[in-house]
C-alpha cells in the first residue's frame, strides 16, 4: 500500500516532543514510522526548528490530524504539509534518521549507529519497528533515567516490566541488576515477539521470560508474584485501572515507576496510586510528559 507523509516544522524543542508523543502515543491509529529531528543547515547562526514526519498506510489530510492532535494535546497543532515519497524502502529509511539517545548512564541506539556508540552494559541495541521503546520519546526516557538512579541506592530480586513494548526497558533492568529475575508482559504479540528478539539480540534472552497476556492477570504474572520493582510505561487511563492489580502484586516496600503520562495527567495517576497505599518518591518532567516513581507503604 503506497505510504502519505505528513510533514510539520516547529520551532521550539518541547512542542516539537509533546507532538511527537501525541502522534505516537494518544493518536489511532498511530503512525507507521516516526522521526523527529534538528532542521537547521550547517553554519546557519538562527535557532534550529524540529522537523517532524509522519507515515501513514492510509490516506490522513492534513487539517484532520491537526484537528485530532488539537484534542489531544490541549494546545494549537502545528501546521502539517502533505510530502511526496519516492519509491524506496521508506521505513527503514525513517528508522536511520534517529541518533543514538543517551538516557542517564544508559545508551539506545541502532544498528546503523552500532560502530559510533561504546558498547558495554549501558549500550542498549533497539531497532525502531513493530513495538514501541526506542527511548526517543520522553516516557521511555525517563523510565531509563528512574531506573539508572535506582540501580545506584537499590538492589531488586523480582521485576515486571508490565506493557513491555519493545523491551527496552526489562533489558535495562536486567543490564541494571544482573541477579534479578526479570518478567516482561504485553497484550500485544507482536510486542512480546520483537521484545524476545531484541532480549536475545542485547544477550540477555536468557534471562527475561516474556509473555503475552491480559497484564498483571496473565497466570505467567501471578505465578511469578509479588515484584519488588515494577515499571509500567503505558497511557494513563490503563494507569488508573490497573492501579488496584499493581498493588495487588507488589510486596510491601517495592518500587513502582510509571509513564506514559502527560504531566497534566499526573495528579489523577498519583492520586489513584495513593487511595492504593503508594507513596510518590519522585515526579520527573520531560517536554510536557512525566515519569512517577512510587514506594508501596509496608
Amino acid at each position: 500500500m503506497t505510504p502519505h507523509k505528513l510533514i510539520a516544522e516547529v520551532d521550539d524543542r518541547g512542542r516539537a516532543m509533546r507532538v511527537a508523543g501525541a502522534l505516537q502515543d494518544l493518536l489511532e491509529p498511530p503512525p507507521d514510522a516516526l522521526s523527529i529531528f534538528e532542521d537547521r543547515e550547517a553554519g546557519d547562526a538562527a535557532p534550529p526548528t524540529w522537523r517532524i514526519e509522519a507515515y501513514f498506510s492510509e490516506p490522513r489530510t492534513p487539517a484532520a490530524l491537526a484537528a485530532e492532535l488539537d484534542a489531544l494535546l490541549g494546545e494549537p497543532a502545528p501546521a502539517f504539509q502533505a510530502a511526496e515519497i519516492p519509491d524506496l524502502n521508506w521505513v527503514a529509511l525513517s528508522q536511520a534518521a534517529l541518533p543514538p539517545v543517551r538516557a542517564s548512564r544508559f545508551t539506545v541506539h541502532g544498528s546503523h549507529d552500532r560502530d559510533r556508540v561504546p558498547q558495554g552494559p549501558h549500550a542498549i541495541l533497539i531497532e525502531a519497528g513493530e513495538a514501541f521503546g526506542t527511548a526517543h520519546h520522553a516516557t521511555t526516557y525517563g523510565c531509563l533515567v528512574a531506573l539508572d538512579q535506582l540501580s545506584a541506592v537499590r538492589r531488586f530480586r523480582n521485576i515486571l516490566d508490565l506493557g513491555c513494548g519493545s523491551g527496552v526497558l526489562a533489558i535495562a533492568a536486567a543490564r541494571a541488576w544482573p541477579h534479578a529475575a526479570l518478567h516482561g508482559v504485553d497484550i500485544d504479540t507482536q510486542s512480546v515477539v520483537v521484545a524476545r528478539e531484541n532480549a536475545e539480540v542485547n544477550r540477555v534472552g536468557g534471562r527475561i521470560a516474556f509473555t503475552c497476556g491480559p497484564g498483571v492477570s496473565s497466570p505467567a504474572v501471578r505465578n511469578a508474584a509479588p515484584f519488588d520493582l515494577i515499571v509500567a510505561n503505558i497511557l494513563a487511563g490503563p494507569l488508573v485501572a490497573l492501579a488496584p492489580d499493581v498493588r495487588r502484586v507488589a510486596m510491601p516496600g517495592a518500587t513502582v515507576v510509571l509513564s506514559g503520562l502527560l504531566t497534566r495527567e499526573a495528579a489523577r495517576i498519583l492520586a489513584a496510586y495513593r487511595a492504593q497505599g503508594f507513596a510518590l518518591a519522585a515526579h520527573r518532567r520531560y517536554d510536557g510528559w512525566s515519569t512517577l516513581t512510587l514506594s508501596k507503604r509496608s
